[in-house]
């Protein structure tokens, strides 16, 4: 299992891989450590998630850049992504007991009531983009609910995978209570199947999602899937196009435009298309691209060299399709996997760059001949995760909210994930929400208790 710098193309480490019998063994322990860790009281578990969270806080530098070695991320938005893991272990540490405590129910019974208790072992297969907040938002609920974790990280990010791993080690919880298996793809299988997991949460690709379901639902083992998004930034006719260009630069570009619920697909209303486009241009060409350890820097490179290609060819098969190039489009030559800031124009259903995902800083801008046609662009995809509404009128940005077919909606405000609301999206983007009381109920038995 390789960790290769994205900034350079150079090998940072090689690590040895869990073979089979190091997996067993690693499953038994956290079998094991279950049995204690559930019957262990809401508040020494908060009072473990508080010190992850310290950790977390004293190991700022040295987590931050394990992120930016591995994959790329600009080291402020590494110390960033640190911060907000460490806010989501306050977050369930506070809240978890209220979150989970038991709900009396009027039946016929003397007593009745729904309780929730843990499940046990939960794997997590996640993705290297965001490769400390992705873990912690499925493990700071998951193991204040009474489970334990187990994690199958991205192969290219292995250190982070570690680290993760050390911060509960460093906030005295029980060995066993969160473990790393260093396993490739194909050896995951094999432990979804094994009776000790019993539940499993994926954030990644479509293929992975579909894999891992159905994988899970052959050993009947309840999943949560959190997939790819497409995500359609509505700019209506009364909306100010120079701010909205400006957010959207931002919202394209965050993680070098690697996110699930980045925008990709700017919906213009046609009457403010051209001084959008204009202004939509002029902040992405200011964005400077390179060494994600300079803070000068607003784009890091992309986190493989195959992204890189994968994401040019959608770019060159858009246009040949008829979109037009105004920013950007081809890779940078030298070290490393940096693909510039990009935008395209007069892109239409049927072109790459609307219908598929494109994970990386490339935009486009798609005219809308009214509200209803800008709405009906917005939900013509089969991903369904966030979306975002610009208009200068707050209340029918709200109203138009229920039309959209996302898992989240943000009026005049980009997407983003919140511990406080749930997290995830419909159609292909997945099922099952992460983070808030939603989030920490995913993961456990919802037990009815009838007393006479």
């Amino acid at each position: 299992m390789k960790a290769v710098n994205p900034a350079t193309g150079e090998l940072i480490r090689d690590y040895p891989e869990h073979d089979a019998s190091q997996v067993k063994h690693l499953l038994q322990r956290a079998e094991q450590a279950f049995r204690s860790w559930r019957e262990v009281s809401f508040a020494d578990r908060a009072a473990m998630m508080k010190r992850a969270a310290q950790a977390l806080r004293d190991g700022l530098n040295e987590y931050a850049s394990v992120m930016t070695a591995e994959m790329g991320k600009p080291i402020a938005a590494s110390e960033g992504e640190v911060e907000k893991c460490a806010r989501v272990c306050d977050f369930y540490a506070e809240h978890a007991e209220r979150f989970l405590a038991p709900e009396p129910v009027e039946t016929d019974a003397s007593r009745s009531f729904i309780r929730y208790d843990p499940l046990g072992p939960v794997l997590a297969v996640m993705p290297w983009n965001f490769p400390l907040w992705q873990v912690f938002r499925f493990a700071a609920p998951a193991l204040m609910a009474g489970n334990v974790g187990l994690l199958k990280h991205a192969s290219n990010v292995p250190g982070c995978a570690l680290a993760i791993e050390e911060v509960f080690r460093k906030a005295g919880a029980p060995e066993g209570a969160f473990i790393t298996l260093l396993i490739a793809p194909a050896a995951t299988e094999a432990v979804i199947a094994d009776p000790i997991v019993r539940a499993v949460t994926l954030t990644g690709s479509e293929p992975a999602g579909m894999a891992v379901a159905s994988q899970a639902g052959k050993a009947l083992k309840k999943t949560v899937l959190e997939l790819g998004g497409s995500d359609p930034f509505v700019v209506l006719s009364d909306a100010d196009p120079i701010e909205a260009a400006k957010a959207a630069a931002v919202a394209r570009t965050i993680n070098t435009g690697q996110s699930c619920i980045a925008a990709k697909r700017f919906i213009v209303d046609r009457s403010i298309a051209e001084p959008f486009e204009a202004a939509f241009v002029e902040a992405m060409s200011k964005l400077k691209i390179g060494d994600p350890t300079d803070r000068s820097n607003d784009l890091g490179p992309m986190a493989r060299k195959d992204l890189v290609g994968e994401l040019h060819d959608q770019v060159k098969r858009s246009i040949k399709a008829g979109a037009k190039l105004a920013l950007g489009g081809e890779p940078l030559a030298g070290k490393g996997y940096y693909f510039p800031a990009t935008v395209l124009t007069h892109v239409e259903p049927g072109m790459a760059a609307f219908d598929e995902e494109t994970f990386g800083p490339v935009a486009a801008v798609v005219r809308a001949k009214d509200t209803d046609h800008a709405i009906e662009l917005a939900n013509l995809s089969d991903f369904g995760l966030g979306a975002a509404i610009w208009t200068g009128d707050a209340n029918k940005g709200e109203a138009l909210a229920s039309r959209i077919e996302a898992g989240a909606v943000f009026v005049n405000g980009i997407v983003k994930s919140d511990p406080r609301l749930p997290f995830g999206g419909v159609k292909r983007s997945g099922y099952g929400r992460e983070l808030a009381v939603v989030g920490i109920r995913e993961f456990v038995n919802i037990k009815s208790v009838w007393v006479k």
